[in-house]
């Protein structure tokens, strides 16, 4: 997909405080069995097509909104992601604003995911 140069601007600009994960340090991190909030930022539809195992939902127009109530810790540890990385990205950086401590992006999204041949729960 290409994207328009505002909106890279704004990405980049939120990548420039966020901690991005790849796709093998968050298929790592499952696969150890840690314990972490795994969100998809992207839209409902997008989730219904499919998404990584043990995630939950809050889309990017809802997270600051629901996040309190979800995760009401601060300090837990969340991975978002989204289509690729993106979204993920910008929704990191008010997360981050709203002091949560342990925040990260998932770079490449779930689109990495699939490419690189990992499992994707359909419900």
């Amino acid at each position: 997909m290409d994207h328009t140069p505002r909106f890279l601007q704004i990405v980049n600009d939120a990548r420039s405080r966020v901690l991005e994960l790849t796709i093998a340090d968050v298929k790592a991190k499952l696969d150890a069995g840690e314990s972490f909030h795994l969100v998809d930022v992207r839209e409902e539809s997008e989730w219904a097509a499919g998404h990584l195992p043990h995630a939950v939902h809050l889309g990017k127009g809802v997270i600051e909104r629901d996040i309190e109530t979800a995760i009401p810790d601060t300090g837990a540890e969340i991975v978002l992601y989204c289509g690729g990385g993106f979204r993920s990205a910008l929704a990191a950086d008010n997360l981050e604003k709203m002091g949560y401590e342990n925040v990260a992006s998932m770079d490449g999204g779930v689109r990495g995911w699939r490419d690189a041949g990992y499992a994707i729960h359909e419900d």
